[in-house]
């Protein structure tokens, strides 16, 4: 019973944009593996009274093809280490589609950071159906908060981005990984898909560009991705046949900002 003596719903409501009747389609992903990652919620349905709600973008889950070429690009890049000294950090998590990818792969850890609870809820299930079904290889969890206050461990660490907010709170993200990483050279690689706030990185002093370009969907993510926005009731948001991506890493102030 609530406060007022009436009863409480329990059946969890979903967001706006997670019901087949909105145009929810399940990505082959999800029907392969048995988890649910689709759907598409609008930045402003996800509210969840932080001030950095209304900097908000909209949830939609990185096609695998994509995320599979930027590790392979990352991992050609000369990072500080192999890639079982790195953790993992998915900024603005979602339902963990990214976690759950990164997890396959030998990482010392993989964490996820979501600000919407109810994302991350559904992530955690996902995380924890993957593990049962044996196909984590790395420690992963995911943590409900905000991405911007992350603390980020010790060691070698690579965060990656799918376009999870806008100019304001990524400002905030790089002060707080500046401060974080000052005497850390080296140690920090940003993966950014979609990378529409890609002039705040360009401004950040501290930061060498080492790649940015389109990375295309593989086939069968195309057509999955473009069924899926087709079926938008709104036709709000677009699918492209790439991403506009970046790759970034910490060199530290005093050797300044490169560019390609």
């Amino acid at each position: 019973m609530n406060k007022n003596g009436s009863a409480i719903d329990t059946k969890r409501r979903l967001l706006p944009g997670l019901k087949v009747a909105e145009g929810y389609t399940r990505h082959p992903f999800d029907l392969e593996f048995g988890v649910r990652t689709s759907g598409l919620v609008a930045g402003r349905h996800l509210a969840t009274g932080h001030r950095h709600d209304r900097h908000n973008t909209a949830y939609y889950a990185i096609a695998p093809s994509v995320f599979q070429a930027m590790i392979v690009r990352w991992r050609s890049s000369h990072p500080a280490g192999p890639i079982d000294a790195y953790t993992f950090v998915d900024l603005g998590a979602g339902m963990g589609r990214a976690v759950l990818l990164a997890s396959q792969l030998p990482f010392r850890r993989v964490v996820g950071v979501e600000l919407n609870p109810t994302l991350a809820r559904i992530a955690r299930r996902n995380l924890a159906l993957w593990r049962a079904a044996g196909r984590a290889a790395a420690p992963s969890h995911v943590l409900c908060g905000d991405a911007a206050a992350f603390r980020f461990p010790p060691g070698p660490c690579v965060a990656f981005l799918f376009n999870p907010f806008g100019a304001a709170v990524m400002r905030r993200l790089l002060q707080s990984m500046a401060a974080r990483f000052a005497a850390r050279a080296g140690e920090l690689d940003i993966l950014y898909v979609n990378n529409e706030q890609e002039a705040v990185l360009r401004r950040q002093p501290g930061l060498a560009r080492l790649f940015a370009g389109q990375v295309k969907r593989s086939r069968d993510d195309a057509i999955a991705d473009h069924r899926i926005l087709a079926n938008q009731p709104d036709g709000e948001y677009a699918s492209a046949n790439y991403e506009d991506c970046s790759l970034y890493r910490w060199i530290g102030v005093a050797a300044g900002t490169k560019r390609i």
